[in-house]
């Protein structure tokens, strides 16, 4: 079979450049509008894209002053484009930090019963400190949030195992609903949590949602070999994606998976004009919108230093090498700024559009160039795509560069599942008790 792409569209507020808000293309007044987001699923559905994605946060992030913060959950919204949509997938954040495996659980569950079957967890572990100080407790280390993760989730299939797939009967005549021999308590008792179950709703159809991850340190792709299905990556050449690649793919062995059964999808901006120079005199309109402080107070975030009083036009300052932060975005905007010699002030530029995801301005066909190079170049399974500004960049690249990707042979028609796991080609899981009687 012909490999082929897989698209996600990241859906952030109205638009993923931190000035969106700003520019004449959006109305930010539809940030908490139910109706935007289904727009924007409805518009991600009719180009065939394998899921659209919500991130989240459990604090405010960022200077409200200045830009269009303070979303919808994304769990509860998502009930609502599941409502509006048939076959695209649903992609939610939540917290293993600050979350407990039981609730997790129901909720995916629900989610995917709702949607027939679409559901997705992207899995974090919360790296502020802000998140920390809204449940008041200090900020866990990253060693300690990445083992409590591996035993939430442990936790979270147990429960979505504990109704096996033959339980509910609904056998009117005999009066039996369900066969409760195949629903089973778990009796979980670890390090972090001690859960008894059974859960309380039945199987997903999927029998467990997607599991997406996102974290790029070395914790972070080793969780993901061991768990993910589907990686969110931030890189910014084709050389450091490939390295990724390789590696990620590579430590899946020792876990007994194959290179097959996951997916990487690094993120894009795409920044799309019917002409090169209308591509970038968009660009150029949303750089002029940039609030220097606002951008000053993610770079401070981002690398753990106070630049909010630094020179703009001076380099950035030495960072340190050790945080309990967010370690591969550091990582990635350090070495942006060092090979680029940008000083503070064009650093600021270059995250405004993506946060460190790659950036590109061009035409539908320059934009394609760059999909189709990374894909074949062994870099990427597909692409989290992060339109600059919302509707108008995701409609532009359903409308212009899906079509040019399709005449080149690498993305779908039409959908050929119902499921997510049918839109990404992945197998549905066994529960733990087929696996027990298979072997």
């Amino acid at each position: 079979m012909t490999r082929r792409l897989h698209l996600n569209a990241f859906l952030m507020g109205v638009g993923h450049h931190e000035a969106a808000w700003r520019h004449p293309r959006t109305e930010p007044a539809r940030l908490t509008d139910v109706r935007h987001y289904q727009e924007l699923a409805r518009i991600a559905e009719r180009g065939k894209l394998d899921s659209v994605f919500l991130a989240d946060g459990v604090a405010l992030q960022g200077n409200v002053a200045h830009n269009a913060l303070g979303g919808l959950e994304p769990l509860t919204l998502l009930s609502a484009l599941a409502a509006v949509t048939d076959h695209i997938g649903l992609i939610a954040t939540v917290s293993t930090t600050y979350n407990e495996p039981f609730h997790v659980a129901r909720k995916f569950a629900s989610l995917d019963h709702i949607s027939g079957g679409r559901a997705g967890w992207n899995i974090v572990t919360s790296a502020g400190e802000a998140e920390a100080g809204n449940f008041g407790i200090e900020r866990p280390s990253h060693a300690r949030r990445y083992a409590r993760a591996a035993e939430f989730l442990e936790v979270t299939r147990k429960l979505w195992d504990s109704w096996e797939d033959g339980a509910i009967l609904r056998d009117r005549a005999a009066g039996r609903y369900a066969d409760t021999g195949k629903i089973h308590p778990i009796e979980h008792a670890g390090e972090h949590f001690a859960v008894r179950g059974p859960l309380n709703t039945s199987r997903p159809p999927q029998g467990h949602p997607l599991l997406v991850q996102a974290g790029s340190s070395e914790d972070g792709k080793e969780f993901a070999a061991h768990y993910a299905e589907a990686v969110f990556t931030a890189q910014q050449t084709l050389e450091e994606a490939r390295e990724f690649y390789d590696d990620l793919k590579g430590r899946l062995a020792a876990y007994g998976r194959k290179p097959g059964e996951l997916l990487v999808l690094p993120g894009i901006s795409p920044i799309i004009g019917s002409t090169e120079r209308e591509a970038l005199l968009l660009e150029k309109e949303l750089e002029d919108l940039i609030i220097p402080a606002y951008g000053l107070a993610q770079l401070s975030r981002m690398t753990g230093l106070d630049l909010t009083e630094g020179d703009l036009d001076g380099p950035l300052p030495d960072v340190p090498a050790e945080t309990e932060g967010a370690q591969s975005r550091r990582k990635l905007v350090v070495d942006l700024a060092r090979r680029e010699h940008l000083t503070v002030r064009q650093l600021i530029g270059r995250l405004a559009g993506g946060r460190g995801h790659l950036v590109m301005a061009g035409t539908p066909e320059q934009i394609a160039d760059r999909l189709q190079e990374w894909f074949t170049g062994g870099a990427a399974d597909g692409f989290n795509i992060m339109p600059p500004i919302l509707p108008g960049g995701l409609s532009d690249f359903v409308d212009h560069v899906v079509p040019e990707l399709r005449i080149r042979g690498l993305f779908r028609h039409e959908y050929e599942g119902r499921t997510l796991r049918d839109n990404y080609g992945l197998a549905r899981p066994r529960s733990r008790y087929e696996q027990a009687v298979a072997s």
